[in-house]
């Protein structure tokens, strides 16, 4: 069987170093065009009975100097990029696996230590992956992507049906020059099946980055675990938004991300190096995984994996006083206190907005 490659375990990072990636492509290529594709009315995940199979890791790369486009340092953030929350908890969806790459799942609360900006935090709360889930897959329907694109519609549509379990939902995106919502959240796996077979031929620009970001305020107001699968390429061409906006957003949305990176079959250049780090950050960040298949048999197994992963999560709950919302990233560092010798994967940051005046309404 072939190796799976993967990319999603990376080592506790700095939002600055998240922040400070290569320049971002967003405003590359082919600008938007006017107008909208009419998107349709508005209209969880199963126990895949098989082993878990651990991710490859690899340390992620160190970013450049620059602190992007905006000016402002990656852990401030105006009045006006303030993403509103009506709550102060921060769910921790959590992955932890033995030196095989088995999953453990016998942990209680009490063996978890959580610490923020480097200070011990109390963990109010622990559930197990009965935790509802919410998920979008964003699926790249522009025109970077042709090989093996019948296979790719083809594990998706087994993925949903692998990981769909009643308390579940999922939607939908298109990711192109206009990405749109295709198909609203539902519970009929059949009709996210039908979705995906109905997708043409791709073509057309990318807006990835303008797609993670309106599928994680898509999933914002919807309890229980809140998860974006990303399936492309990641090279981005037409975007309105930067690589730095898109991840204070969905990580003021609590979205964990999972990329399925394709297309990459014929060797890398530039432009998916750049889009490889892009992807590995945003998953890093997230408490995710990258995994970057090389055949079509591994293109299965990635999907395989994240159904295992959010079958076998822990979900921590914290709640940061009043005085943490202050409209800055916040370091995660969660350990196991019991044992040393397991890997943990989970969310490396989360947003604080400041609170709401009457002037922001």
């Amino acid at each position: 069987m072939s190796k799976l490659w993967s990319l999603g375990h990376c080592g506790v990072l700095t939002f600055a170093l998240v922040c400070c990636a290569l320049p971002v492509a967003a405003q590359s290529g082919r600008r938007k065009e006017s107008g909208q594709k009419n998107k349709p009315p508005q209209g969880p995940i199963a126990d895949p009975n098989r082993p878990s199979i651990a991710p490859v890791t690899t340390p992620t790369a160190k970013s450049d100097a620059s602190a992007g486009r905006s000016g402002k340092t990656p852990d401030e953030v105006e009045e006006s990029d303030v993403v509103r929350i009506n709550s102060n908890l921060v769910p921790i969806p959590v992955s932890v696996v033995d030196v095989r790459g088995n999953a453990v799942t016998t942990l209680k609360l009490d063996d978890f230590e959580l610490r923020i900006d480097g200070l011990p935090r109390p963990i109010s709360d622990m559930t197990r992956a009965e935790t509802n889930v919410r998920m979008a897959m964003l699926f790249d329907n522009s025109g970077s992507l042709d090989f093996a694109r019948e296979f790719e519609k083809k594990a998706a549509m087994r993925f949903f049906r692998r990981v769909m379990r009643p308390i579940d939902e999922a939607a939908i995106y298109s990711v192109e020059t206009e990405s749109y919502l295709a198909q609203p959240l539902t519970k009929d796996v059949a009709r996210l099946e039908r979705t995906i077979a109905n997708f043409g031929k791709p073509e057309g620009g990318t807006s990835l980055l303008d797609a993670i970001i309106e599928a994680g305020s898509y999933l914002r107001p919807s309890s229980g675990r809140r998860v974006l699968v990303i399936v492309s390429d990641g090279i981005e061409t037409t975007s309105e938004n930067d690589f730095e906006t898109t991840m204070r957003h969905v990580l003021a949305d609590d979205c964990q991300i999972f990329v399925v990176q394709t297309g990459l079959y014929e060797g890398a250049n530039l432009r998916a190096l750049a889009a490889e780090r892009r992807m590995e950050q945003l998953s890093g960040q997230t408490g995710g995984a990258v995994y970057l298949p090389k055949t079509v048999h591994e293109l299965d197994l990635a999907f395989d994996q994240i159904a295992a992963d959010l079958a076998q999560q822990y979900v921590l709950s914290y709640y940061p006083g009043n005085d943490s919302r202050d409209g800055r990233v916040h370091l995660i560092d969660l350990r196991i206190k019991s044992r040393n010798d397991v890997r943990v994967r989970s969310r490396k940051g989360y947003y604080a907005p400041r609170p709401a005046t009457a002037a922001d309404w």
